[in-house]
C-alpha cells in the first residue's frame, strides 16, 4: 500500500522503541491499532450512507413523456374553447 518493506519497518520500530522505551512501546501499539479500527469504521460507516440509487435513463424518459402528452392534452382543450366560442 505504501511501499513500506521489513527494513522500513524495522527502522520504525527502532525509532518507537528509543522514544517510548519498551514498557510504553505495547500500549502505544495498542491505541494506535484501536484509532485505525476506529478509523477503518467510520470510514465504512459513511461509504454505507453516501451510496445513491440512481434511477435508469428510462425511468427518467417516462415523465417527461408524461408531461408532453398533459401539454398536449391542454392544448387541445385550448383549442376546443376556442372553436366553442366561435
Amino acid at each position: 500500500m505504501f511501499g513500506i518493506g521489513v527494513p522500513e519497518l524495522i527502522v520504525i520500530l527502532i525509532i518507537g522503541l528509543v522514544l517510548f522505551g519498551p514498557g510504553k512501546l505495547p500500549e502505544v501499539g495498542r491505541a494506535v491499532g484501536k484509532s485505525i479500527n476506529e478509523l477503518k469504521k467510520a470510514t465504512a460507516g459513511i461509504s454505507d450512507t453516501t451510496t445513491v440509487q440512481q434511477t435508469p435513463p428510462a425511468a427518467k424518459a417516462e415523465p417527461a413523456a408524461a408531461a408532453a402528452q398533459n401539454v398536449q392534452a391542454a392544448e387541445v382543450k385550448t383549442e376546443e374553447t376556442k372553436i366553442a366560442d366561435k
